[in-house]
């Protein structure tokens, strides 16, 4: 599992926005509103930093202090994915809180989902899918910072995306609410 400097380093851009110190994440409150863990990658992603925009395209949500539950809420109750499983549009993947069920970490301004497939009692075992606008989904055996670093990095390839993304020298913004 890769580590939120190594995201840093493949996407230097993001680094003005980390806080000073750490973010006050009540964890447990967002957990039991959820009824999982997330994983540790992940954890320290949102403590170091706001939810993130990506070359105005790609939205990292993180959950902000105060914001625990209303992200948890907003995990649990992914309309779009439940409407997609409704009409067996999912490849077989099914919503969370299925077992195995899917819980969605970004999203971009193309109508791309990313989730993790909740498939392991433990969170940092959990890879990213991929859900395109093109309706392709595809599974990376990575934790969601390992997935960003190595699309970020070039790396990782995300078949089904613009042919622009990833920019050459990508922007960031950190958004706090």
């Amino acid at each position: 599992m890769l580590r939120v400097e190594e995201l840093e380093a493949a996407l230097p851009a993001m680094t003005k926005w980390r806080v000073p110190g750490e973010h006050s994440v009540d964890w447990a409150a967002l957990e039991a509103a959820l009824g999982t863990a997330l994983p540790s990658d992940f954890r320290a992603l949102a403590e170091a930093y706001p939810v993130l925009v990506i070359d105005d395209f790609l939205m990292v949500s993180v959950p902000l202090p105060g914001s625990e539950t209303s992200w948890a809420a907003g995990a649990r109750e992914d309309e779009i994915l439940q409407d997609l499983y409704e009409m067996d549009d999912t490849e077989g993947y099914v919503p969370f809180p299925q077992p195995g069920g899917l819980i969605g970490w970004a999203d971009s301004n193309a109508g791309d989902s990313f989730y993790w497939r909740t498939s392991s009692p433990d969170p940092d075992a959990w890879p990213v899918v991929v859900r395109t606008d093109n309706a392709d989904w595809i599974e990376f055996p990575v934790g969601a910072v390992e997935f960003l670093t190595g699309v970020y990095g070039r790396t990782i390839d995300v078949p089904g995306m613009p042919g622009d993304f990833p920019s050459d020298f990508p922007e960031v913004l950190g958004l706090s609410e």
